[in-house]
């Protein structure tokens, strides 16, 4: 077996998920057709323009900072060209709305926690959609540097059409928790990659909801540098009458002795009757774990929940590996309903059924919110979850 790792054209085969041809330029690539795979799933015609470029007038997203009081020392925010050298270290995109983004967007906002600072409070980044007629083009950096510890509470608000690509990049023994909180209106298109990188014995916590927008995809993407790292993402989600979300996850062991866990859970509930199109969700989950990635521990799982008829999910788990020298590597994905013995439990001693039926959704997302380290974080997303279960009447 070769340990050589080359990139290669785009639609060309390559040697593995980690492989991917990936590029700044939006020019080196396909406009995208139904039948690929990475875009399978989705309603090319619902993107409004951002995969072939019929895209409306382009502008610059709308990207506020709120810090913690006492952290304006250790933390820079600045607003940089794109061809700055401290944009774009992660990497070029890996589809043509990516690069879209790449080739579009004038400036970069970048938010910086200097070496070994601790700043104990999070920092609030909102991101605003620019309303109808335009089309927001975003890239964010988020660097935590050597030593330090922050936690950046990322969230998406109000409507638009919007695309973004955030780089993720920790110094060595650095630990970012980072929340993404996509709570869109109704009617928002949002396309999202973020592509992590971690140094030595870095520690990554990476948090999503995903609850408002007409069509959300979030492409998640980690990449390991150097031992002794780890990386654990949860996500959660409720998609609701005639919402699209899709989670496209890839964790890249490329060096030895690193851990990642993988949680995704999501519920789905539709109305049958209502003239928007069928409620759904899909997930791919890609874990690669190169030859030299020895002393790999790794886990993923997806379990989604459908509460009606009119909703569907997918959950595609993808575990490539390359060398057996490992503790452990697994991945599981589930779709159901409710398990009627939970249901008919609760019943029995006296709860009703409706109520009864909202509990089980509760109790389903717990595991997964229960990682998430900021508890108004945790609080907030079961409060969100109660409210979608408002009008749960299956």
């Amino acid at each position: 077996m070769t340990d050589t790792v080359s990139t290669v054209q785009s639609g060309t085969p390559h040697n593995n998920k980690g492989d991917l041809f990936t590029s700044f330029n939006v020019e080196d690539f396909d406009v995208p057709k139904g039948r690929d795979e990475v875009w399978r799933f989705i309603g090319l015609r619902k993107l409004r323009g951002l995969h072939n470029g019929e895209f409306s007038e382009p502008v610059d997203q709308k990207f506020s900072v709120s810090l913690p009081e006492g952290a304006e020392e250790s933390v820079r925010v600045e607003r940089l060209e794109r061809t700055d050298a401290r944009v774009g270290r992660t990497g070029g995109a890996v589809d043509r709305v990516g690069a879209q983004v790449w080739s579009t967007a004038q400036v970069a906002d970048v938010l910086t926690v200097g070496k070994n600072a601790v700043v104990e409070e999070p920092i609030t980044v909102t991101v605003e959609g620019s309303g109808d007629g335009v089309t927001s083009f975003g890239i964010t950096v988020i660097e935590v540097e050597s030593g330090a510890e922050a936690t950046v509470d990322l969230r998406y608000r109000g409507s638009g059409t919007h695309a973004d690509n955030v780089e993720i990049i920790l110094g060595d023994a650095a630990r970012l928790t980072l929340i993404t909180d996509i709570a869109w209106e109704d009617d928002a298109l949002h396309l999202s990659s973020q592509v992590a990188v971690l140094g030595r014995d870095a520690v990554l916590r990476h948090s999503a909801g995903i609850f408002g927008g007409e069509i959300v995809r979030f492409v998640p993407r980690v990449k390991f540098t150097a031992p002794g790292a780890d990386a654990e993402l949860v996500g959660v989600y409720f998609a609701d009458d005639g919402q699209y979300f899709e989670e496209r996850l890839l964790v890249d062991h490329a060096v030895p002795n690193c851990r990642s866990n993988v949680l995704y859970k999501g519920a789905l509930q539709g109305d049958p009757s209502s003239s928007k199109q069928d409620t759904r969700n899909a997930w791919v989950g890609d874990v690669l774990i190169r030859s030299k990635a020895t002393g790999t521990d790794t886990y993923e799982v997806n379990r989604n929940l459908v509460l009606t008829n009119g909703a569907r999910a997918d959950a595609v788990p993808n575990l490539e590996i390359e060398t057996g020298e490992i503790p452990g590597a697994g991945h599981a994905a589930t779709v159901g309903r409710f398990d009627p013995e939970h249901l008919f439990y609760l019943m029995a001693r006296g709860i009703p059924e409706k109520v009864a039926r909202k509990l089980i959704v509760r109790g389903f997302f717990s595991e997964a919110i229960n990682r998430i380290p900021v508890e108004a974080v945790r609080e907030d997303f079961e409060n969100r979850i109660a409210h979608e279960l408002e009008g749960f009447t299956a």
